[in-house]
């Protein structure tokens, strides 16, 4: 089945950098775009990012372009996102999700806390 776990959360000073990644397993994985995305406190889950499967043409949310990068490598399943210049509004659960066949999946998440 398919299965999402996210990893490489934690606590960062404001300016800071983190990578989270995201390991796939139980469908095509290089077939399939992928997407990052984060709860803030308090909040409704918001898109962060995309990376096709085709090109690795990519797409960001306004909040977080030239500061986040997605990024993905096939030989390994695993999506990550590259994360500078770190805000305390970026303090948030971030999960990756892929919809395969239709059907939306989620990671349980992890937490990034940026605060000094």
């Amino acid at each position: 089945q398919v299965q999402l776990v996210e990893s490489g959360g934690g606590l960062v000073q404001p300016g800071g950098s983190l990578r989270l990644s995201c390991a796939a397993s139980g469908f095509t994985f290089s077939n399939y775009a992928m997407n990052w995305y984060r709860r803030l406190p308090g909040e409704e889950r918001e898109w962060v990012a995309t990376i096709s499967s085709v090109n690795d043409n990519t797409a960001y949310a306004h909040s977080v372009k030239g500061r986040f990068a997605i990024s993905r490598d096939n030989s390994k399943n695993t999506v990550y996102l590259q994360m500078n210049s770190l805000k305390p509004e970026d303090t948030a659960m971030y999960y990756c999700g892929a919809r395969v066949q239709r059907q939306d999946y989620w990671g349980q998440g992890t937490q990034v806390t940026v605060s000094s």
